[in-house]
């Protein structure tokens, strides 16, 4: 068992944690992550403004496709296409995480992660929001966990995010 700060990207595990990790012969790898999983741009000071490089936004994608709700990532596309102009738009991303369990996505992630070079299992446990929430009380900067902006930018980076994913667009949503 391993514990991460935070997981964004999951490049570090995948490429050289897990396999470092895996030279030990171990049944199973377990990685806790004290940070929830991340599943929205950051638009207030972090640099993370691209839905494509978070490695749970890449889970829910990969568990709409694998349950066959593809039809839901064009809904979400045209939505946000939509409402690019109405400056109180919601922030439409959250549906694509809608069907799912916090834990699914979890369980999506770590299969996401493991590569053919690690053997083991390989299980991600993440805090959760709530307990986020109890151990820090004071402090609701929750957005790029739960994709509640404190502000309508915040939708707005969030749908422009989606639509750059969706069009294979790099450009940064903000």
């Amino acid at each position: 068992m391993v514990i991460d700060d935070s997981i964004v990207r999951g490049t570090t595990l995948r490429n050289s944690i897990l396999r470092i990790l895996d030279r030990l012969k171990p049944k199973k790898i377990v990685v806790v992550s004290s940070a929830p999983q991340i599943r929205f741009p950051d638009c207030y000071g972090i640099d993370m403004s691209k839905l494509k490089d978070f490695v749970a936004f890449k889970a829910a994608i990969a568990l709409l496709k694998e349950s066959g709700q593809e039809n839901i990532i064009e809904e979400v596309y045209q939505d946000c296409k939509s409402s690019m102009n109405d400056p109180n738009a919601p922030n439409h991303v959250k549906r694509i995480y809608e069907p799912f369990t916090y834990e699914a996505v979890s369980n999506m992630i770590g299969k996401e992660l493991k590569n053919s070079h690690v053997q083991a299992e390989v299980e991600i446990i993440y805090q959760t929001v709530e307990n986020l929430h109890i151990a820090c009380p004071d402090n609701k900067g929750d957005w790029y966990f739960t994709g509640n902006y404190p502000t309508l930018g915040g939708n707005r980076v969030a749908n422009r995010s989606f639509i750059n994913f969706y069009e294979d667009n790099n450009e940064r949503a903000y």
